[in-house]
């Protein structure tokens, strides 16, 4: 039953007056019109406000598609020469940039050097705040520089308010050793002070947040919605799938070796056990297996099938 009392309250919510004083310059950092009342609001009112606002944040990404491609674009060249994706941020920027780092290993097969992530703070932000280590561009730089980034690398700064020193310096040192580089914002390109100097801008515009400059909310939604897409695309590109099946997974969980199974017997036909038996005998690594068995060779056949065929799975099946 709809609560018509509680929707006109939520409307009455969502319309009061903002002061002028309060429009900081920084989209992220506004003061919402939608959200102003919503310390007088019940536990499911806020939970509808910050809903609403949280429905507009895939749209704002779809807006960057290009650029997301684009920022894909690099990062496949990078690996393909053997560089690697870094991450740079700070505060929740930064931890969701650990995050997508850490992930792709398990999911992906891909070596923990790969993709990686810079925290400014170090390792100890990420459960702990440590927010004055955003201010330091000198930090930044020197993080880079501890990193060894070279001209085949990917330095991806985020900063969803687009003026993070730390992320700034970082991006700039790596623009000085020849690096490709990526800036993933929730500001506009003309806003953002180093839009001219690096190679790609993702610029999402999700709008003032819920409670005014937490851009853990939609701007961290954002942001995450961009990483997936950026690393699933290139790992994609990579053959890191067959179809939309991560078959160069290796088994090192229970959990993984129950998937690796289930997409030897799905695309094999065989039973869970004989799928068992052949992920032992290729190591743990699903896409070896896969070759085995559909070209009846043994490990280090397959091994060579596949690198022949550059990774992909669907090329080694069918020559």
């Amino acid at each position: 039953m709809v609560n018509l009392a509680a929707g006109r309250r939520l409307e009455t919510i969502t319309h009061s007056r903002v002061a002028d004083d309060y429009l900081d310059t920084r989209l992220t950092e506004r003061r919402n019109p939608r959200t102003t009342a919503i310390d007088t609001a019940s536990a499911l009112e806020i939970v509808d406000l910050i809903g609403a606002e949280d429905a507009t944040v895939p749209a704002a990404v779809a807006r960057t598609r290009e650029d997301i491609a684009c920022a894909v674009d690099l990062i496949e060249a990078a690996f393909r020469a053997g560089g690697r994706l870094i991450y740079v941020g700070a505060g929740t920027s930064g931890r969701l940039g650990v995050l997508d780092a850490a992930e792709c290993p398990p999911t992906f097969g891909t070596a923990p050097t790969m993709v990686q992530a810079i925290l400014a703070g170090g390792p100890e932000a990420m459960w702990r705040s440590r927010e004055g280590a955003e201010d330091s561009p000198e930090g930044g730089a020197a993080a880079v520089a501890e990193r060894g980034v070279e001209a085949r690398d990917v330095v991806f700064g985020i900063a969803a308010g687009s003026t993070t020193p730390f992320v700034i310096g970082a991006l700039r040192e790596a623009i000085r050793r020849g690096a490709a580089t990526v800036f993933l914002t929730c500001v506009p390109t003309e806003d953002v002070p180093i839009a001219s100097e690096v190679d790609v801008v993702v610029a999402p515009l999700t709008g003032p947040e819920a409670i005014a400059g937490s851009t853990r909310l939609k701007a961290g939604t954002a942001t995450k919605l961009v990483l997936n897409m950026v690393t699933t695309t290139a790992m994609v590109r990579l053959g890191k799938t067959y179809g939309n099946l991560m078959v160069d997974l290796q088994v090192t969980a229970a959990k993984l070796e129950d998937r690796g199974r289930r997409i030897l017997r799905d695309l094999l036909g065989v039973g869970y056990d004989e799928a068992g038996e052949l992920l032992a005998a290729s190591g743990g690594r699903v896409k070896t297996a896969l070759v085995m068995r559909r070209r009846d060779v043994g490990r280090e056949e397959a091994e060579r099938l596949l690198d022949r065929a550059g990774g992909f799975l669907r090329k080694a099946w069918e020559e």
